[in-house]
């Protein structure tokens, strides 16, 4: 569907081009017989009593509607009531889904397979002490999908704990040489 609408109807402004692709019309009130014949080629929007009144026109028969209305000073208090509540200080981000039975991320991710930059983000990640995606967007110049793969990445092999929602991701390593120590002993057991 496509809606226009105009403030001034004019013969200016609604040609009869425009007039004759477009089969369906409304008027509100309006405040000339000529206003009213240039949207839908009769009279009688000039006579409406405003407030939702119109004239709805679907190219033979012109119908008389009320429709809703709202006044402004009604639409002013509806938004001063929403402004006042009280909203949390941060956006809610509802937690991703998982089936049941799952974890939600695939923890056999093979040692071969981690990207080439996974020690790198694994040391930011400890260093701030903060697991998030975002951080390695920041830090590393990364995407969003590559941070992301790094953080699953990351926590399949412990070092970040699972998703919570909103919050960063706790850091399971506590500091950078226990990090090289974390390292050399997965390359060790393997």
């Amino acid at each position: 569907h496509l809606i226009i609408a105009t403030q001034r109807p004019s013969v200016n402004v609604i040609t009869g081009i425009i007039k004759a692709n477009f089969p369906a019309r409304i008027a509100f009130r309006v405040t000339s017989k000529i206003d009213s014949r240039t949207i839908l080629d009769t009279q009688g929007a000039d006579q409406l009593i405003g407030r939702g009144d119109l004239l709805y026109s679907n190219g033979n028969d012109v119908v008389r509607v009320q429709c809703a209305f709202i006044d402004t000073p009604e639409v002013e208090k509806i938004t001063e009531f929403i402004g006042s509540q009280k909203a949390y200080p941060d956006a809610y981000l509802l937690p991703e889904y998982v089936a049941e039975g799952e974890t939600g991320i695939n923890l056999d991710i093979d040692i071969s397979e981690r990207d080439s930059l996974f020690r790198e983000a694994a040391e930011v990640i400890v260093s701030s002490q903060q697991g998030s995606a975002s951080l390695l967007q920041r830090k590393l110049k990364l995407g969003y999908n590559r941070a992301g793969r790094l953080i699953d990445q990351l926590e399949a092999a412990g070092i970040v704990g699972p998703f919570e929602g909103s919050k960063a991701r706790g850091v399971n390593i506590p500091d950078l040489q226990a990090l090289d120590h974390f390292f050399e002993n997965e390359q060790n057991s393997h």
